[in-house]
């Protein structure tokens, strides 16, 4: 597997950061501000990050995905520890991260790989996105925000 930055020029694979956010217009939205990064392998794309600057030496990683067929391989873990030592390489002191309420999968992951959770925004998906969302059988309204220092 080859992770790498995906170049201005080509097409983000909407298909996997699609999986990780179901607003077009949000994905669009920090694609513009940020860099994405896809994994390959065998020519194929089966995972991608987003790193977004924001202020006072800080960047979030604000989109992961791997292809369905590839859960349960590691590649997220590979993925998010990919994220940290490049926003370390960046000269990034701080690393964050957000997802929702109901996505115990990736909360679970985050916490593994030395993110705390530092706060909740309550209502978040409530108010930004005009599509319920739901996973694990549970309403996606908060997000939780998880951030570790570098």
């Amino acid at each position: 597997m080859n992770i790498r930055l995906l170049t201005k020029k080509e097409t983000p694979p909407w298909e996997l950061l699609l999986l990780a956010d179901p607003s077009r217009k949000m994905v669009e939205g920090y694609l513009e501000e940020g860099e994405c990064y896809i994994a390959e392998s065998n020519l194929q794309v089966i995972g991608v990050y987003v790193l977004v600057p924001k202020e006072h030496e800080t960047v979030e990683l604000v989109n992961i995905a791997v292809a369905e067929k590839h859960h349960g391989k590691g590649i997220g873990k590979i993925l998010v520890f990919h994220a940290i030592q490049t926003a370390k390489d960046r000269g990034y002191k701080r690393i964050e991260v957000g997802t929702g309420n109901s996505s115990i999968g990736q909360l679970a992951l985050y916490q593994k790989c030395g993110f705390r959770i530092t706060g909740i925004a309550k209502d978040f998906f409530v108010k930004n996105y005009q599509e319920e969302i739901f996973e694990n059988g549970i309403k996606c309204r908060d997000m939780i925000r998880l951030s570790q220092g570098l």
